[in-house]
């Protein structure tokens, strides 16, 4: 094994480790009382490994945030494939109520949830839901709209409207003293409110 693919892989495994670290932490303590002297001890790296991997704090941070929207769209997708019933069961219910149970993962809700907005402000944030949810929610509404399912519309306002719902839906978990009582309640809210857009029922 040449010296260049050594040093790649070794490059890969302290960015794989500084992740690691970071997350448990900023999940654990938030992103405002995590120090990187914590973060590269945690990680068993150097500080210099930390700024070769990344520009600064708040760049991991971005990092560890596109890695939960990765994990939650690709748990939304493996559940809608696996889902069971009609079409709209499948695809609607199964996707909104896969969203939500990851929701209750403490770093999505501390992470995404929380520390997301102050840390890197609502633009980027926004740019996640345009490049992860927004995508996947414009697909499953035109599937349903293509089958009949809901009355023909512009998908465009709704799928902002559905996203809207979600963020609301995933925020009241995340500030709840009881998230599973509030996953049940918000959950069946979305149900009603959704149920409501399905004509034939």
């Amino acid at each position: 094994m040449n010296v260049k693919v050594k040093k790649a892989e070794q490059s890969k495994l302290t960015r794989a480790a500084l992740l690691k670290a970071a997350r448990t932490l900023f999940t654990e303590r938030g992103y405002a009382d995590t120090p990187t002297e914590e973060i590269v001890k945690r990680a068993g790296v150097t500080r210099g490994a930390l700024y070769y991997q990344f520009r600064d704090k708040s760049d991991l941070f971005l990092a560890i945030l596109e890695e939960l929207n990765q994990e939650l769209i690709q748990n939304i997708a493996q559940a809608m494939q696996s889902g069971r019933g009609d079409l709209w069961d499948q695809r609607v219910r199964t996707g909104c109520a896969a969203f939500l149970d990851g929701c209750l993962d403490p770093s999505v809700q501390r992470i995404l949830l929380i520390d997301g907005p102050s840390v890197l402000g609502w633009k980027v944030l926004r740019r996640l839901e345009e490049e992860y949810g927004l995508g996947i929610i414009r697909r499953t509404l035109q599937e349903v709209l293509d089958a009949g399912l809901i009355e023909p519309q512009p998908v465009e306002p709704l799928a902002q409207l559905l996203l809207g719902a979600l963020d609301g839906a995933a925020i009241y978990i995340a500030q709840s003293e009881d998230v599973q009582t509030a996953r049940r309640e918000i959950g069946a809210s979305l149900d009603r409110l959704l149920d409501g857009l399905r004509v034939g029922r």
